[in-house]
């Protein structure tokens, strides 16, 4: 569907506008993604240590990428068994393709041994190498280089700002041993030629040794809450338009995407007198992508919600306050989002449509 779902600068400023108005000290970040811009993640970073005192990142799915870089800005770590981390090696744009920039480096790296050893080339890596600019080359270098700073600096400055003493040796944490563990941890998740793939899953017990994890599964009350959240989360992706979510103490904002896709049931309204043929009425009919039932959905045109409860019109039942229609075939209950197709009504006839 051509949908990004990934980590951008528009995301920091949703972020940025749902917290700048609090007053909280402390706050626990929930974090799901698939990665995406080292530097939103750096800008996101930044946000929330001015704005809190103490920043806890919580993962329960999985934070990949630049969500790892993200995550470990953290002052405390909380993961769920099912939580993963990833690989921070950077995806660069090389032409057409999106590369892992370590892979990248490492090529380059082989094809110039390759050539100080035997005095040439073969054809075909010779007009790879001639197609790369000295710029391509250097920003390879500086997007991975890029990754590891933040998160060593983020690690000796956050996440081991406490850490006072060695648990099994008992020796005190100099600000030097800090400095070289943040190195090592970052250096460890940089690279790509030990995790083998930029999606790897990275779980808690890949992590031990190198940083203090808290485990959530350990507290039964907290992980029912947590994975909780995690089921609710997926149930919204899975069957809505939704693609990304922002939500804290109440205020709500996400993504859908506009979908312009045959598998997806498409509106047909049908005009509907009434008895006294005041109120325009309009009936959509929706085929459930999962069972296949027919929906008849009533709708509205410049109708208000009040105007519709005083009259007393005849309204879907089975639909949300966030305008999802919950398919009510036995054990179905797919939710389809209504907002694509109520956007698309309100495009052609000009017309705010209400449901109930």
């Amino acid at each position: 569907m051509g949908i990004d779902v990934s980590m951008m600068q528009d995301d920091f400023y949703m972020i940025e506008d749902i917290l700048r108005t609090t007053d909280k000290e402390t706050i626990d970040f929930y974090i799901e993604t698939p990665g995406g811009s080292g530097e939103t993640a750096e800008e996101i970073a930044r946000f929330l240590h001015k704005k809190f005192r103490e920043v806890n990142f919580v993962v329960a799915g999985e934070a990949k990428s630049a969500g790892t870089i993200l995550a470990l800005s953290c002052d405390n770590l909380y993961m769920c068994d099912t939580g993963s981390l990833g690989p921070i090696d950077a995806q660069v744009k090389i032409g057409r393709y999106t590369a892992s920039a370590y892979d990248y480096k490492k090529w380059i790296d082989e094809k110039m041994e390759e050539a100080t050893k035997n005095g040439h080339l073969n054809v075909f890596d010779a007009t790879m190498i001639a197609q790369i600019s000295p710029g391509e080359i250097k920003g390879v270098v500086n997007s991975l280089e890029f990754a590891k700073d933040l998160v060593t600096d983020w690690l000796e400055r956050y996440k081991f700002k406490n850490w006072t003493i060695k648990e099994t040796s008992k020796i005190p944490v100099t600000p030097e041993i800090k400095k070289a563990r943040a190195k090592e941890v970052a250096e460890m998740l940089s690279n790509h030629e030990d995790w083998r793939s930029h999606g790897r899953s990275l779980k808690i017990e890949d992590l031990e040794g190198l940083l203090r994890i808290e485990n959530i599964d350990e507290d039964v009350k907290l992980s029912e809450i947590v994975h909780r959240i995690k089921t609710i989360i997926r149930m919204i992706f899975d069957g809505s338009t939704t693609f990304k979510i922002f939500l804290w103490e109440g205020s709500l904002v996400s993504r859908n995407a506009t979908i312009a896709n045959p598998n997806i049931p498409q509106p047909r309204p049908i005009p509907m007198p009434t008895q006294n043929n005041t109120i325009e009425k309009i009936d959509i009919e929706i085929e459930c992508p999962k069972c296949h039932k027919r929906h008849h959905v009533l709708g509205y045109p410049n109708t208000t919600s009040n105007e519709i409860k005083s009259k007393k019109l005849p309204v879907t039942s089975n639909i949300t306050d966030d305008e999802i229609l919950i398919c009510d075939n036995m054990n179905c209950n797919f939710g389809i989002d209504l907002k694509p197709i109520k956007s698309n009504i309100e495009a052609q006839t000009h017309k705010k449509i209400t449901f109930k």
